[in-house]
C-alpha cells in the first residue's frame, strides 16, 4: 500500500524546499468570527454559543485532500470515525463515544440519517462541495428530536452571500491508488438574486478492502456529488430559496465469508429544500420550510443483491421573536413523514412525528442562558419530551465557565421494529414492543479566550439507558440460536474529559486537544465497541511568504471491535504533513501526505484476526484555481 516513488518524492519536495528559504514571515491575518446556526437553530456568533461547539471551515475542508469528510472530523476533539476497508464503503462516526447511530446528522439542516438503519451514508459526501461543518456535542433532542444524543453535526453545503460579483473556482488533483480528484463551482449574488452550484467527481483504484487470505485485490471506487442553491430577495426582509444536494458513490468490496468476489457497493445521499424566511415584524421573524432527502444503497455480489434506504419529507415552521435587546425565543413546529424504499418489505413501511418545540435565549451582561424543551409525538410511540437548559457566566473579559444538561432520546429503525422472519434471514425478525434509547447528558467548562490564545476544559457524562442489543436469542435448537431479535437490555455510561488549546505566534499557529474518556457497558462494565479511552491530536501550520507548511499527529488509544472486549485493536498513531504554494492570489498548488511513517492499523475487523484495511504512506497533490 505505498505511493508511487514520484508522488512521495514531489511530497517531500513541496514540504521540505520552503525551509532553504531565507524570506522574512508574513504576519498572521487576523481570523474572522464564525456565524453558526446549528447550536440555537438561529444565526449566533460562535463564540456567543453555549456549549461544546466546533466549526470546520471551508479552508481545512478545501485542503482535506484525498481524506474522506469522516477522516476531516476525526482530526477534532470528541469524534472517531471507522470504516470498512476505504472511503467508499460502510463508515461510522462516534461523537462523544456514543453509537455511531446515536448521532443526527443534517445537510443543510435536513436530517440525513437513514429509517430503515439509522447509519449515514457518509461515503456519499464529498468535502469539495461543503462550505463549512458545524458540530454540537452533546445531548441535543430538545432542539432537533430524535437521533441527537451524542450530538449533532450539520454540514452546510456551498452558497452565495450577500450581494457581490460572480466568483468560480475549480480543482484538479491526482494522488495515490491511482487516485483522481476534480471539483468546480460558481456563485454570487446581485439584484437580489443569489446563486451558487458546485460539483465534484473522484475515481481511485484503491486498495484492498480486507487483509483476509485470497482477497487482496484492489478495491476502486467512484464518486460525484452536485449542489445547488438559488434564492431571490423579493422585498427586504423577505427571501425565498431553494437548496440541492445529490452525492453518488460506486466501490468494490469484499463480501463476507464465503461469497467469492467481485462485490460492489453503491449509494446515494440526497437532500432538496424549499424555506421561505421572512421578517413580519420587526420582532418577528418567520421561517417556513420544506425539505426532502432520500437515502439509498444497493449491494451486490455473485450470491445476491439487496437494495435498501428511505425517503423523508419534513416540514418545518419556526417562528423568531425578539423579546428584547438582550432576549429571543423560538417556536418550532415540524412534521416528518418517513417512508422505506428498497426491495426488503417491512411489517410496517411508514411512520409519521409531529413535533413542537420551545427555545430560549437570554443575554444579561455577563449572564448568558439558553433553555428548551420539544415534544415529539411518534406514530406507534405517543409522547417523547426532551428538555435542555445551559448556563455561562463571563468570569472576566477572557475567562468565562459555563454547566448545562440535556436529555436526548433515539427512535428505534425499521429494521429494529418491523423486519419480517423471512429470507435471507430466517433467525431474525423485528421487535414492534422496542422502546426508544434515552439519555440524560450533563457537563461542564471552562475557557480562556484572547485574539491569539484559546483554552478550554470541558467534563462530561452521558448516561444512556434502553440500549437497543440487535439480536437477542428466543430460542435455541441443538445449542444453536434458532430465532433472534432486538431487546432493550443494555445500559451505558459515558464520561469523559475534553482538553484543547490553540496558540498562535505570529505567522505559527499550533494547536492539541486531548480526549479522555470511559465509555462503559454498564451491564458488564466492558468497553464500548471501536472507541478508545484516550485520543491526543496536535498539529501546527506555518506561513513563510506564499508557502503554508502544516503537520498533524494524531495518536488513538486501544480499543475493542466487539462489545465482550475479546477482539483487540491495537492503538496507533498517524503523522500527516501539508504544504501549499501560492503562485497567485488565484491560483495555488496543495500537497496533503497522509500516514507518513506508513503505519498499518485497523480501526474494524472483517472476520477475527482479519482487519478491514486502512490508507498506507499516500500523497495527494490539488491544483486550486479561484476567480
Amino acid at each position: 500500500m505505498n505511493p508511487k516513488p514520484t508522488l512521495r518524492a514531489l511530497a517531500a519536495a513541496a514540504c521540505a524546499l520552503p525551509l532553504a528559504s531565507l524570506a522574512q514571515t508574513a504576519s498572521q491575518i487576523p481570523q474572522l468570527e464564525h456565524v453558526v446556526v446549528t447550536p440555537s437553530r438561529i444565526a449566533q456568533l460562535e463564540k456567543e454559543t453555549l456549549g461544546d461547539v466546533t466549526v470546520i471551515d471551508s479552508k481545512e475542508l478545501e485542503q482535506a485532500g484525498q481524506s474522506s469528510l469522516a477522516e476531516v472530523l476525526s482530526r477534532h476533539h470528541g469524534i472517531e470515525m471507522y470504516n470498512s476497508g476505504g472511503p467508499q464503503t460502510a463508515t461510522g462516526v462516534f461523537l462523544r463515544g456514543t453509537n455511531a447511530n446515536q448521532t443526527l446528522v443534517l445537510v443543510d439542516g435536513l436530517r440525513i440519517n437513514g429509517s430503515t438503519t439509522g447509519s449515514v451514508n457518509w461515503n456519499a459526501i464529498d468535502p469539495a462541495n461543503i462550505d463549512r461543518v458545524e458540530i454540537v456535542r452533546g445531548a441535543a433532542s430538545s432542539l432537533y428530536g430524535s437521533d441527537a444524543i451524542g450530538g449533532v453535526i450539520n454540514i452546510i453545503t456551498k452558497k452565495s452571500g450577500a450581494d457581490r460579483p460572480l466568483s468560480a473556482y475549480a480543482n484538479l488533483g491526482l494522488g495515490s491508488y491511482n487516485t483522481f480528484k476534480s471539483s468546480l463551482g460558481l456563485s454570487g449574488a446581485s439584484s437580489g438574486w443569489d446563486y451558487a452550484l458546485a460539483t465534484s467527481l473522484a475515481d481511485s483504484g484503491g486498495y484492498s478492502v480486507t487483509s483476509y487470505p485470497g482477497r487482496t485485490d484492489n478495491d476502486g471506487y467512484t464518486q460525484h456529488t452536485l449542489s445547488a442553491s438559488l434564492g431571490y430577495k423579493w422585498r427586504p426582509g423577505h427571501h425565498l430559496g431553494i437548496t440541492a444536494y445529490n452525492g453518488y458513490t460506486r466501490g468494490d468490496t469484499d463480501a463476507y465469508f464465503a461469497t467469492p468476489e467481485p462485490a460492489l457497493a453503491i449509494t446515494r445521499q440526497e437532500a432538496y429544500s424549499l424555506t421561505s424566511t421572512d421578517d413580519i415584524t420587526d420582532f418577528w421573524q418567520s421561517v417556513l420550510r420544506f425539505g426532502f432527502t432520500r437515502d439509498a444503497g444497493d449491494n451486490r455480489d455473485p450470491d445476491s443483491s439487496s437494495t435498501f434506504g428511505s425517503l423523508q419529507r419534513m416540514y418545518t415552521w419556526q417562528n423568531n421573536l425578539k423579546l428584547s435587546s438582550g432576549q429571543q425565543v423560538s417556536l418550532v413546529l415540524e412534521r416528518r413523514e418517513e417512508r422505506t424504499l428498497g426491495s426488503q418489505p417491512y411489517l410496517t413501511e411508514q411512520r409519521n412525528t409531529n413535533a413542537a418545540g420551545l427555545i430560549y435565549r437570554g443575554n444579561f451582561g455577563a449572564h448568558h442562558v439558553q433553555a428548551s424543551v420539544r415534544n415529539d409525538n411518534i406514530s406507534g410511540y405517543g409522547n417523547q419530551t426532551t428538555g435542555g437548559l445551559a448556563y455561562d457566566f463571563d468570569i472576566s473579559d477572557q475567562w468565562r465557565i459555563g454547566v448545562a444538561g440535556n436529555t436526548g432520546f433515539k427512535a428505534p429503525t425499521f429494521a429494529d421494529l418491523y423486519y419480517p422472519l423471512s429470507a435471507p434471514y430466517y433467525d431474525y425478525k423485528g421487535n414492534p414492543d422496542l422502546k426508544p434509547e434515552k439519555s440524560r447528558n450533563v457537563e461542564a467548562s471552562l475557557r480562556y479566550q484572547t485574539e491569539t490564545t484559546k483554552l478550554a476544559a470541558v467534563v462530561y457524562q452521558n448516561k444512556i439507558r434502553d440500549l437497543v442489543s440487535t439480536y437477542v436469542c428466543q430460542s435455541y435448537a441443538g445449542g444453536w440460536c434458532v430465532l433472534g431479535r432486538p431487546e432493550n437490555v443494555n445500559e451505558a455510561t459515558i464520561r469523559g474529559l475534553t482538553l484543547t488549546a490553540e496558540q498562535r505566534f505570529g505567522a505559527t499557529t499550533v494547536r492539541a486537544n486531548a480526549d479522555f474518556v470511559n465509555p462503559k457497558d454498564d451491564s458488564n462494565g466492558n468497553q464500548l465497541a471501536r472507541r478508545a479511552r484516550q485520543v491526543y491530536r496536535l498539529n501546527a501550520d506555518h506561513r513563510i511568504n506564499q508557502w503554508v507548511l502544516g503537520g498533524e499527529y494524531m495518536f488513538v488509544g486501544k480499543r475493542y471491535d466487539d462489545g465482550a472486549n475479546k477482539n483487540s485493536l491495537g492503538g496507533y498513531g498517524l503523522l500527516n504533513l501539508t504544504a501549499s504554494y501560492d503562485f497567485t492570489k488565484n491560483v495555488a498548488v496543495q500537497v496533503r501526505w497522509n500516514n507518513v511513517l506508513n503505519k498499518e492499523y485497523s480501526n474494524a475487523l472483517y472476520n477475527a484476526p482479519y482487519g478491514y484495511n486502512t490508507a498506507g504512506s499516500n500523497v495527494f497533490v490539488n491544483l486550486a484555481v479561484r476567480m
